[in-house]
């Protein structure tokens, strides 16, 4: 089955990050596309005002009319309970009915694919990989786990002879790639709740890394044979030095394999993201995109919204970062204490997942540590029930702070205005992102 020949797609999870760039993908080639979520939100009302056909009631009266089992392709996402009123009653009556993942898959597996993998970093890379590209006119779709300021989108359209995609290893669900090349930024356990046991993790991207067909990029000390390595420093196959900040930008030169570019600027902060730039440009590289074109576009690349976006106003730094995973919250705090040396900083963590929570809780005690206040939030629970005893009261003191409370969402901005400090941090992947717009206007107006 060639799954282009469809007429409709209908979504059930319309508004997640992974699933609105497929819909957009549908969307840009001229079908039909319709879904359901359980939440309004910022995206869905654009992916709306795009055309596309969403409702927030789990109800088949509300699926669209002409929908049927011949011209139609419902895609789901995991997180959706199988008691589903849409999903059953599409799989009783014969529709096809299919994952993200394996939709992916398929739309990728006929075009010379790039995989972005890794525990942390891939959309920031996958964004940078695709941005670089675009600017170099290559024949390219990058599909997005995060929206790139640059374009506005989690898409980036613009031909189909190559497509990037980030592979993403929830629910394994990167094996369903075919990648001629790919990367792997880390290989960190996380999602406990799927692997069980923190090696099995690793397996999986070993597995991902026997299905790249052409060449693999590895950040130098993942345990992957026979890759490119890439990072900042370390003697690498694609390796950054003579790094220096100008203007409050990295600058900074690379060695490769094809001869030296010199004088790279980056706008993103973060000695991480200076990492992933690398990755993405290693990549290009090896496909012969023109050096002058790689640093126009790392020079250009804004960034992806909720990663470690900054906001000055009155005094008072604002950042924002996606950060989940211990690794993550390390990287943030420590781009935080590299830009702003000496000031106050104020985190406010929103756990997400209990199973994530108690899996990495002495890990989290310890990264939380690193701040100098913290309003931890109530644990975000996603797609879990709850787990008795893993309350964000019970993380709280895993934190060697002296200034810590634990806050509801809802009184988390009440809470920041009683606090002193020079930078606010708000770091988290659940609906923590509904008070950046409160906490810009509090600011602008203090």
């Amino acid at each position: 089955m060639n799954i282009l020949d469809k007429t409709y797609y209908y979504f059930i999870g319309a508004g997640g990050i992974g699933m609105s760039a497929l819909e957009r993908f549908f969307k840009s080639i001229g079908k039909e596309v319709a879904g359901y979520d359980k939440t309004q939100t910022e995206l869905t009302t654009e992916l709306i005002a795009e055309g596309i056909d969403i409702h927030f009631e789990d109800n088949i009266e509300l699926i669209p009319g002409g929908i049927n089992a011949e011209n139609t392709l419902v895609i789901y996402t995991p997180a959706i309970p199988k008691d589903h009123s849409e999903l059953n009653y599409f799989l009783v009556n014969d529709f096809k009915v299919m994952k993200r993942s394996e939709v992916l898959g398929e739309i990728t597996k006929h075009t010379y694919n790039i995989g972005v993998a890794g525990t942390h970093g891939k959309t920031t890379t996958s964004s940078i990989l695709g941005h670089i590209l675009k600017v170099a006119n290559v024949e390219c779709t990058a599909f997005l786990g995060g929206i790139a300021e640059n374009y506005d989108s989690n898409i980036i359209l613009n031909g189909s002879k190559y497509t990037v995609a980030e592979a993403d290893e929830f629910d394994r669900s990167f094996l369903r790639l075919s990648p001629k090349l790919a990367i792997i930024t880390s290989d960190d356990a996380d999602h406990l709740d799927i692997y069980g046991e923190r090696d099995e993790v690793k397996k999986s991207f070993q597995e991902f890394a026997a299905i790249v067909e052409e060449k693999l990029f590895v950040h130098k000390g993942l345990p992957f044979k026979g890759a490119f390595t890439y990072g900042v420093d370390l003697d690498a196959d694609y390796d950054a030095h003579n790094v220096r900040i100008i203007d409050g930008h990295y600058v900074f030169d690379v060695k490769t394999p094809n001869g030296s570019l010199t004088d790279i600027g980056i706008l993103l902060p973060g000695h991480h993201n200076m990492e992933n730039a690398v990755a993405a440009l290693a990549v290009a590289d090896y496909m012969g995109v023109p050096h002058d074109k790689i640093k126009e576009a790392l020079s250009t690349f804004v960034g992806v919204k909720r990663r470690f976006n900054r906001f000055e106003a009155n005094g008072k730094i604002y950042i924002d970062d996606y950060a989940h995973h211990p690794t993550e919250l390390n990287a943030a705090i420590r781009s935080v204490r590299e830009l702003y040396p000496g000031k106050k900083v104020l985190g406010v963590f929103q756990p997400h997942l209990f199973t994530r929570t108690r899996d990495f809780a002495e890990e989290f005690g310890e990264s939380l540590s690193q701040l100098d206040s913290l309003i931890l939030l109530d644990i975000y629970p996603a797609r879990e029930l709850p787990i008795e005893g893993i309350t964000s009261n019970w993380l709280l003191e895993k934190v060697n702070l002296n200034e810590k409370i634990v806050s509801s969402l809802e009184d988390s901005l009440a809470n920041i205005k009683k606090q002193d400090f020079d930078v606010l941090l708000t770091v988290g992947a659940g609906n923590i992102d509904t008070i950046v717009k409160p906490i810009k206007e509090w600011l602008s107006e203090a």
